[in-house]
């Protein structure tokens, strides 16, 4: 595939931003959603597209680092209407891997309050079927989070930001919040719970990526703690995050740099 009219070719980044690319670097990749369509730190990131087996994806790139809404960059696409196979091969054949992704999550631990970030070293995902590249092979990947960028951001973001660890991320279809009825149900799986993580968790583990899991509290899961959740109410919780979500980008992308 050839470079043409701002699309970057499958194998990767010619030139970034004018400097040849001679060696090896490290190359960082995110994948977010809610938390960056709101925030102004990427808005003079180049805005490009690649194509690949499972359709295109526009992301937006700067430096050695790129950058998924998840969630897409035009009409948002609710969870599970995410064309995650593309987000990740794409963020494969340009020759990323290691992936730090921030999710949205509700908490289902009254210890684990709203405006806390954690980080999930295993998922528990039954309302479905994996998200699988291995639809006419008889095999499957192991299902793993790497967090082998964790160690570092968690010491280097310190003591601004305080990440709790190891925790468990419990994953519903969605687009509908969970019911009081079925939290009650899954509050004994995990400490957190969302509709994401581990549709990419699984895609990565077969990509060979490195998948580093960063979840940020937006909400208690409906009914935790006396809460009720809506749309309207999360949209308005996520944006009380905002400002806390862009210094962790700002961090994030001073480390990595």
């Amino acid at each position: 595939m050839s470079v043409r009219l701002g699309y970057v070719s499958a194998a990767g980044f010619d030139k970034v931003e004018g400097r040849e690319r001679i060696g090896p670097f490290m190359r960082v990749a995110f994948l977010s959603g809610t938390s960056i369509v709101n925030s102004t730190l990427f808005s003079s990131w180049e805005v490009r597209g690649v194509e690949t087996a499972y359709g295109a994806v526009s992301y937006k790139a700067r430096g050695d680092h790129a950058l998924i809404n998840r969630h897409g960059y035009g009409v948002p696409l609710p969870p599970h209407s995410i064309n995650y196979r593309a987000n990740i091969r794409a963020l494969a054949d340009l020759g990323f891997r290691d992936i730090v992704s921030l999710n949205s999550v509700g908490s289902l631990r009254r210890e684990i309050p709203p405006g806390s970030i954690v980080s999930c070293s295993d998922y528990v995902s039954l309302q479905q079927g994996p998200a699988t590249f291995f639809d006419k092979e008889l095999k499957g990947g192991a299902p793993v989070i790497s967090n082998n960028l964790i160690p570092l951001l968690v010491t280097k973001l310190a003591p601004e930001f305080e990440i709790a660890t190891g925790k468990v991320y419990v994953q519903m279809r969605g687009p509908r919040f969970e019911t009081k009825a079925e939290i009650r149900a899954v509050r004994g799986w995990g400490d957190v719970i969302g509709m994401t993580a581990a549709n990419e968790a699984d895609l990565c583990s077969e990509a060979g990526l490195n998948y580093n899991s960063l979840a940020i509290i937006d909400n208690y899961a409906n009914g935790l703690e006396g809460t009720e959740i809506d749309f309207v109410r999360f949209k308005d919780l996520v944006k009380t995050n905002q400002e806390r979500v862009n210094r962790l980008f700002t961090r994030m992308l001073e480390i990595l740099a």
